[in-house]
């Protein structure tokens, strides 16, 4: 018997197939190894929750510098570093989480620079309905639609918001658990 590397490459690629095969032996087998992997990591769930808490306070401790300035997602968006975009148009983009919590993790984001949902004015109504139904197209896409799926804004410290670039999380392909804070 073959023994699998447990690393978050594995996982990526593991998800990927998992997304491609639906079959709920594969389903189990994911999950069955993001549990391992948060194991072998000797990460608790509450510990990843943690790391996220602290990015985001070490982010908002700078906020007030680099607001509104090109973000991580700018350098997606122009195209000087790479993602794996699985749509684009006029107003957004979107593309697979490097880090993804699900099997199906897609972030999807304003080409424009919008900080975070309460930093939107009234003028960008078009834009954010426009990101609500590329999610939805997104989930089509995917296959992830008849099962359903979790759609996630972060905003502010206590959202845990770490780039402040307005995003989406798509998120499904697996049971998601409630709640989710």
């Amino acid at each position: 018997m073959q023994v699998l590397p447990r690393s978050a490459l594995f996982l990526r690629r593991f998800s990927a197939l998992a997304t491609i095969r639906r079959t709920p032996v594969v389903h189990k087998l994911v999950e069955k190894t993001n549990h391992l992997l948060v194991s072998d990591n000797v990460r608790s769930y509450a510990s990843v929750k943690s790391d996220e808490a602290e990015k985001a306070k070490t982010t908002a401790a700078t906020l007030k510098d680099t607001i509104g300035q090109p973000t991580i997602f700018s350098k997606i968006i122009d195209k000087s570093i790479p993602a794996d975009i699985v749509y684009e148009d006029d107003l957004c983009l979107a593309f697979k989480d490097l880090q993804p919590t699900a099997p199906v993790h897609i972030l999807v984001i304003p080409k424009k620079i919008i900080p975070g949902i309460s930093y939107a004015d009234p003028d960008d109504q078009q834009v954010l309905g426009h990101l609500l139904l590329v999610a939805k197209k997104v989930a089509e896409q995917q296959n992830i639609s008849k099962d359903g799926y979790r759609i996630v804004i972060n905003n502010g410290m206590h959202g845990c918001q770490s780039i402040y670039h307005l995003h989406l999380h798509l998120i499904g392909g697996r049971q998601l658990n409630w709640p989710a804070g």
